[in-house]
């Protein structure tokens, strides 16, 4: 049986009655399994993720952008994470039976009703752009463009030309929908309140920056506890191992004698990746991980 996993962002992370009601109407337009849905009140960002069958998994994505779009206005929207509307992400990811070029066709046919029936501005990106520009979400969606500057831009600027959709954006924004493989947002929280140490540390550890292949970075400021944090995408967990990105942040860090005070995953993880950094500091020399009891039994 096929399955997908779908993980849409919604732009709210302080209303957790406006969250409920998304989350609420996404269970019972589907037949899915709700795996995680938490808020962050600094990103002002929800993120929700659950599993299915591919059809069910794009009725219950619809609904849940159908109801964001009722319920937040991106006019009285803010936080430190880049968004262009209330469903900010849609990506779709291949679990079994199903292959990533399939999950494409599903963002794209998903993109295209969002477009035309919620008359929502829609860009394809991941495995599912249309245009090679738009397979990496953040170098479109950046830090200096975002929501605000997409509405002085759609209508005149080809480059944001969505792929579905109106040419003008409505009180919900834009949404991005995609296909991708599992990714892994990390975050790595610092003894210090000076954000440019945070970007300076970003800028050393992305790819785009020279850094490790497969990471996106950026600096946080996180008022409420007067730090910031290095917010980052691994996008691929076997190729740069989630150790390794820690490793080299505690590294960069110690040049402006700062340390790393503590790090979360934001939603969910696959399992190995953990495995994978507990071999890796425990030094276990040619450990099998079927030795581990519970992947005997699985």
């Amino acid at each position: 049986m096929p399955l997908v996993e779908c993980v849409p962002n919604f732009s709210e992370g302080r209303r957790k009655e406006v969250v409920d009601k998304i989350v609420e109407e996404i269970l019972k337009s589907g037949k899915i399994t709700l795996l995680d849905s938490r808020m962050d009140p600094d990103h002002n960002r929800a993120v929700v993720t659950f599993i299915g069958e591919p059809q069910e998994c794009f009725k219950a994505a619809f609904a849940g952008c159908k109801k964001a779009s009722e319920l937040i206005d991106m006019d009285q929207h803010a936080g430190e994470h880049n968004r262009f509307g209330a469903t900010d992400v849609i990506p779709f990811i291949p679990i079994s039976d199903i292959t990533i070029e399939e999950c494409a066709e599903l963002a794209d046919k998903l993109a295209k009703k969002i477009g035309e029936e919620l008359n929502i501005p829609t860009y394809l990106y991941g495995a599912a752009a249309k245009r090679p520009e738009r397979e990496v979400l953040q170098k479109y969606r950046t830090k200096s463009f975002q929501y605000e500057q997409l509405k002085e831009e759609i209508a005149t600027n080809p480059l944001y030309e969505p792929d579905y959709g109106p040419k003008e954006v409505p009180k919900a924004g834009a949404t991005n929908v995609g296909a991708r493989e599992f990714l892994i947002a990390y975050n790595v929280y610092l003894d210090t309140n000076d954000k440019e140490i945070a970007a300076k540390i970003s800028r050393a550890i992305r790819f785009s920056g020279g850094g490790l292949r497969y990471i996106q970075a950026g600096p946080m400021e996180i008022k409420e506890r007067n730090c910031v944090q290095v917010s980052m995408n691994i996008t691929n967990y076997k190729g740069t191992p989630i150790h390794c990105v820690l490793d080299m942040i505690r590294r960069e860090a110690a040049q402006y004698g700062v340390s790393v005070t503590e790090t979360e995953v934001y939603g969910m993880i696959p399992l190995d990746a953990l495995l994978d950094a507990a071999i890796y500091y425990l030094q276990l020399h040619n450990f099998d991980k079927q030795q581990i009891i519970e992947k005997r039994i699985e």
